[in-house]
């Protein structure tokens, strides 16, 4: 592992740990910084190392220009994490964290880095499945505003805050682009293990839907359902954390 660079420190502010068997590097939803994995960290080592990354635009990357597309952020991300990641390890995203964790363990597989040993996707429908509200990120501050507390996941406080509430839409407008513009492109299926969780009460991800992730991998696709909503990993930490600990810990 490299010495971490400037670019290095601003993906990833909170370092590996150390004395864990598998790092896991984690991807926030849409709207979503770092700090949402902290309390994994606290709860998965020393088992696990949990190494959150920070996409541009939130926490304290506040005041760097957020990505509106896939593309220039993964590019983005792996220059910054060239030479940086620890091996063996994992990737797991929730929701729009899913799909870039995804499109990561695709370039990682293809030569761009070091291989991941599994990937975990939660809370996301198959990549096939285009963006069914395309239109989101162009409504008006009081319907995305709507739209945000619907989906929940952003404490009532925050979006309280006009500051905070502004800074939160600025995002989320953002992070809906990279969502809403992204094209499946059907390249072979990933040769790595494929975990897939999703809550049992989650209203924006069907079964069939969920079948899709069975096309995008070679080496197994194990489909789980967990109690809770779409924001189960919040709502029910330990039970999804007891899925995270089984595959993260099996994985070769």
């Amino acid at each position: 592992m490299n010495a971490p660079t400037i670019d290095t420190r601003k993906w990833m502010p909170y370092p590996p740990i150390g004395g864990a068997a598998t790092t896991l590097y984690c991807l926030p939803h849409a709207g979503a910084g770092a700090s949402t994995y902290l309390p994994w960290r606290k709860q998965l080592h020393p088992d696990i190392d949990v190494v959150p990354l920070q996409p541009p635009g939130r926490e304290m990357r506040m005041r760097d220009e957020p990505f509106e597309h896939l593309t220039p952020l993964l590019d983005d991300l792996l220059a910054a994490m060239e030479g940086a990641w620890r091996a063996p390890f994992v990737l797991f995203g929730h929701s729009l964290g899913a799909l870039i964790a995804y499109e990561l363990a695709r370039r990682l597989c293809a030569g761009a880095g070091p291989r991941p040993a599994r990937l975990i996707v939660s809370g996301r429908r198959g990549p096939q499945h285009p963006s069914r509200l395309p239109w989101i990120r162009f409504a008006s501050d009081e319907m995305l505003l709507d739209i945000v507390r619907m989906l929940g996941g952003t404490p009532a406080e925050v979006l309280a805050d006009e500051q905070m509430r502004q800074s939160v839409l600025t995002l989320t407008r953002a992070d809906l682009g990279v969502d809403q513009t992204y094209v499946y492109r059907p390249d072979p299926p990933l040769d790595i293990p494929i975990t897939v969780l999703s809550g049992s009460a989650d209203p924006h991800v069907n079964a069939t839907e969920l079948e899709q992730w069975n096309e995008c991998g070679s080496a197994g696709v194990d489909i789980r359902m967990v109690p809770g909503g779409h924001f189960f990993p919040i709502s029910h930490r330990d039970a999804a954390l007891r899925h995270v600990r089984d595959c993260v810990v099996g994985s070769p």
